[in-house]
């Protein structure tokens, strides 16, 4: 009987210390992506400030000329420098997102495919190669145990989950997401950066 207490709290007390280990590595895996998200937002404002100064030098020689046709090309070669910007800012934003750690896409593609269960019970996953590996793995646990490794796509991250009968597909991509986010916040963009 003593045995049995005694080998019942050597159990307790290694269950403690994995608890606490996990606990630790979570905390850790928070930090540096909490880091690597700082540190991309601080590069976006780094572009951003960067694309402020080109466009106002190029707004400012523009604005010089006086005649009314120029006038109007000026107005022109400022959208399309305008749509240059933001179109660096945007492809920035993406090699930023592909480039951001393996846990980042780890966690980010277990979220998704949460996601994915409520709406498709059965299907094909499709993500990018790094990517594979990760999902092949994830989906022998049992939540998801209706999908199966469908092929690779070149997307930056995230997935793509289609219904086995083709009928329901959900685009889970990175840029489609920032796709999203970008046409709904374009304005507020264009706003901030031109303004």
């Amino acid at each position: 009987m003593g045995s049995t207490m005694g080998l019942e709290t050597v159990v307790a007390d290694i269950q403690e210390k994995g608890r606490r280990e996990v606990e630790a590595i979570r905390a850790e895996t928070r930090r540096e992506v909490e880091a690597i998200l700082r540190s991309a937002q601080q590069r976006v404002e780094e572009i951003k400030l960067a694309a402020e100064r080109d466009v106002k030098e190029q707004i400012d020689r523009m604005m010089a000329q006086e005649d009314s046709a120029a006038t109007l090309v000026v107005k022109r070669q400022v959208l399309n420098a305008q749509k240059e910007v933001l179109d660096e800012v945007y492809r920035k934003t993406l090699a930023e997102l592909s480039a951001l750690p393996a846990e980042f896409h780890q966690e980010a593609i277990r979220k998704l495919l949460k996601k994915a269960v409520k709406e498709i019970n059965t299907g094909l996953v499709f993500c990018n190669a790094r990517d594979t590996p990760f999902v092949q793995s994830i989906l022998k646990e049992g939540e998801f145990a209706g999908f199966r490794i469908g092929g690779t796509l070149p997307i930056e991250g995230g997935a793509v989950v289609e219904s086995i009968d083709g009928a329901l597909k959900l685009d889970l991509s990175y840029r489609t997401h920032l796709d999203r986010v970008w046409e709904k916040g374009l304005k507020e963009a264009s706003d901030a950066l031109f303004s």
